[in-house]
């Protein structure tokens, strides 16, 4: 199979963890959960919560700041800024708006991607596809601020999510980088197994929602770990065949930081001999959208990625949903 020509590369990554460490024994309080039970279920060690007087656009411009110094690129010349989170500002404007207002970068058009903890992959297939058509850079960032949705008492949730924003910038692509390919799914017969019950159309927000909690993240634990376990490796692998690309020539896997426990199973049954399956959710725990932007730009900023390496982002989570890009770096 022909691969495709790129034309669109990641020029710069940045991202921004809020200040406050919380540890396990902290966070499972709550739910009567301590260190030992949280990291043998899940390999997490701690993570970020931001500070009260933060929203997600804060988070999500610090991250845009970082990925702008690194790229080289003033935010004037930004065409669009794309913020991917299921935990914005408000209902509306979409938080990209304040993202815009808050770098000066009134040039560019700016809008909101929901697609959950997948969120970061499919706005970076969106923007990748706009850029293709009509040139100039972009901001995509995944962000989340899940801390303020936990039900404290709820250990499914409340160990697995921290606060936290990744950025990239993406632009004209030099020969031997880019993003080669993409591929977004999505199984709405699944899209019960992780939601926030109440305050939107459905179920508007009420005193009595209020009451009974249905403004917390809830998860069916079980179902989303079957999910994964049985339809994510077959996907990718399915993606790698359909990309065109040699399962050896992958050197890194950056995947949304979920679970390591999971992730390890996962990264197992990939079949990719040569990749480094990139991990941080030990230090950062589950920050939805914004984890795999946050674990390039750690392993970026690190040195581990060389020039014209070959990436696997895969992102996954509620819709349910599964977004996957092949990039060359």
């Amino acid at each position: 199979m022909a691969v495709p020509v790129a034309s669109v590369a990641i020029l710069g990554t940045g991202s921004y963890l809020p200040d406050r460490v919380v540890s396990n024994d902290e966070a499972g309080a709550g739910a009567n959960v301590d260190d030992a039970w949280i990291a043998g279920k899940t390999a997490i060690r701690e993570r970020r919560w931001a500070a009260p007087e933060q929203a997600t656009s804060d988070l999500a411009t610090a991250a845009a700041r970082a990925a702008l110094e690194s790229a080289g690129i003033a935010a004037s010349e930004l065409t669009a800024i794309v913020v991917a989170t299921s935990t914005p500002d408000r209902p509306q404007p979409p938080t990209a708006a304040y993202v815009q207002r808050d770098l000066g970068a009134y040039r560019a058009a700016a809008f909101d991607v929901n697609a959950v903890c997948s969120g970061f992959v499919f706005a970076l297939a969106t923007v990748e596809s706009m850029l293709a058509r009509s040139g100039g850079h972009a901001l995509v960032i995944g962000a989340d601020l899940y801390s303020r949705i936990l039900n404290p008492a709820d250990r499914r949730t409340v160990v697995l999510f921290g606060d936290g924003a990744g950025a990239v910038v993406l632009g004209p692509a030099t020969p031997g980088r880019g993003i080669r390919s993409h591929a977004l799914h999505t199984f709405g017969e699944l899209a019960d197994l992780i939601e926030v019950p109440a305050g939107g159309s459905r179920q508007p927000g009420s005193p009595d929602t209020h009451e009974a909690g249905l403004h917390y993240f809830t998860m069916n634990a079980r179902g989303v770990r079957e999910f994964v376990a049985e339809r994510l490796p077959g996907l990718i692998k399915q993606f790698v065949h359909d990309a065109g690309a040699v399962p050896a020539d992958i050197r890194h896997v950056v995947p949304h930081q979920a679970n390591g426990v999971l992730l390890d199973q996962v990264a197992a049954e990939l079949d990719l001999p040569r990749a480094t399956v990139h991990q941080t959710v030990a230090r950062y725990a589950n920050t939805g959208a914004a984890s795999i932007p946050i674990t390039l730009d750690v392993a970026a900023r690190a040195g581990k990625l060389q020039p014209g390496e070959s990436i696997l982002l895969a992102g996954f989570g509620g819709g349910m949903a599964a977004g996957f890009a092949l990039v060359d770096w």
